[in-house]
């Protein structure tokens, strides 16, 4: 079956090298109105999106982010734009709700020719004293916790082709 959609999904693909060029706001806006409307339990809209291009908010994150990691780089692959989601603690479906915002907005990233990246960590790092300062920073209500967050730009490379889909992948029972 051939469709516009599925074909978009089928090439997605994370992308690990940036160029250095910051995104448009259209762009950026685009992407972050893919993520409000992705589902949430209940129909909540329980996630909060942020998006942070300030450098120095930026080198916060990529130092505990590569912390938690073990790591000395940057986790976020140097990409102009990240954008973190949280949700309430106390939500029953936070993660399932965080984790659709993401997605969507990995797909509409895509759509539009830009790169995406999905990063983890976000949960360990925002349980931190110093992560609840910055989300504080942030403008965010108490009681968040980090979901996780993309890395976004414009690739610097093709990416590569997808894996062969591993066999009994999907079942159906009738």
């Amino acid at each position: 079956m051939e469709n516009e959609f599925l074909k978009l999904i089928e090439t997605r693909r994370s992308c690990r090298k940036y160029k250095p060029e910051q995104i448009t706001d259209e762009e950026l806006n685009a992407v972050l109105k893919a993520g409000t409307y992705a589902p949430t339990g209940m129909g909540q809209q329980s996630p909060f999106i942020v998006a942070v291009q300030n450098p120095e908010m930026k080198a916060k994150l990529e130092r505990m982010n590569a912390e938690i990691r073990g790591v000395s780089g940057n986790p976020y692959y140097d990409a102009p734009t990240y954008i973190l989601v949280f949700a309430p603690t106390n939500c029953p479906f936070a993660i399932q709700d965080g984790t659709c915002v993401l997605e969507n907005m990995m797909l509409a990233a895509h759509a539009l020719g830009l790169g995406s990246c999905w990063i983890n960590r976000e949960i360990e790092m925002f349980a931190t004293e110093e992560g609840k300062q910055i989300m504080q920073e942030m403008g965010l209500p108490a009681g968040l916790g980090g979901v996780g967050a993309i890395a976004l730009g414009y690739p610097a490379a093709t990416p590569s082709a997808p894996k062969p889909r591993k066999e009994g992948y999907a079942r159906v029972i009738k």
